[in-house]
């Protein structure tokens, strides 16, 4: 298991970075490697956000020093969705099948966390977010037709997509940790505009279902002076509570949110007029 920490920053500093302090701020360039577990630990409301990806036997999330525990979860909760083939994740002892596009919550206080895959010329690959917890709550299975389902967009602005919510209060109790898919469809790119911000939660992106000649422009900043990050397939970035993030692709792709912090209130945020951008 590799764990890399990024540091908080204030919002003033990012200002002044150029495209190479952007990405080695926020960019998270690669989530998946062969039988590797590759996390990285943001202290923007210190979660974890990675990657687990068992070819040739199973893969273990263990403790660290930059956690201070003796397992992975002694003080913390977890997300996982796969967007590879079919796998397990093994919790205690007990096997959990997480199909393609299925996703897993697993609550504190779970010792021994691996990952397996079913082919290993088709492995898993378990997307995770983690954050600290208070409380317990119950390890559950979330299939995309179990998750909270909300279409949105249209095609005329071509932002015509379906958001999937896995880790939400309608659907999975968790403490702090919200997470989903969205889905875009053919011939939309935005994710969302006019976009926001939520000031009490932070959100970290992992875009995948991309081609390698495709990319999608990351927006991020202030609304008074934007940056943007550009994103290749399955890399992840790290949007403070402070920034915008809105994005658009070359062509529709797919991409996880999490969210931690204050509260888990999907729609509480503060919504930015098209007009007001810089």
């Amino acid at each position: 298991m590799k764990l890399d920490v990024r540091y908080a920053n204030h919002p003033m500093d990012s200002k002044g970075y150029d495209t190479a302090l952007l990405r080695e701020h926020y960019l998270i360039p690669r989530v998946f490697a062969p039988d590797e577990v590759l996390l990285t630990y943001s202290h923007q409301d210190r979660i974890i956000a990675g990657g687990a990806m068992p070819c040739n036997g199973e893969l273990a999330l263990t403790g660290a020093k930059e956690l201070a525990a003796d397992y992975f979860l002694q003080r913390r909760e977890m997300g996982v969705i796969n967007i590879g083939g079919d796998g397990e994740v093994v919790l205690d002892g007990v096997a959990y099948p997480i199909r393609h596009h299925e996703g897993l919550y697993a609550g504190m206080g779970v010792e021994q966390v691996a990952f397996r895959s079913n082919d290993p010329k088709n492995p898993a690959k378990f997307y995770i977010n983690s954050c600290p917890a208070h409380h317990t709550y119950p390890t559950k299975i979330i299939g995309i037709n179990d998750a909270t389902n909300v279409p949105l967009g249209d095609a005329l602005n071509v932002n015509k997509r379906t958001i999937h919510q896995y880790v939400h209060p309608a659907v999975c109790e968790s403490c702090q940790l919200a997470m989903g898919m969205t889905v875009l469809e053919p011939g939309s790119v935005w994710n969302t505009m006019p976009c926001h911000t939520h000031e009490r939660r932070m959100e970290v992106y992992l875009y995948f279902d991309m081609q390698p000649d495709d990319a999608v422009f990351h927006m991020m900043g202030t609304k008074e002076e934007t940056r943007h990050i550009v994103m290749h397939n399955e890399q992840a970035v790290i949007s403070p509570s402070w920034s915008i993030h809105a994005g658009v692709g070359t062509r529709n792709y797919t991409f996880i949110w999490g969210m931690c912090g204050e509260n888990k209130t999907f729609t509480d945020m503060d919504n930015i007029g098209i007009a007001e951008l810089k």
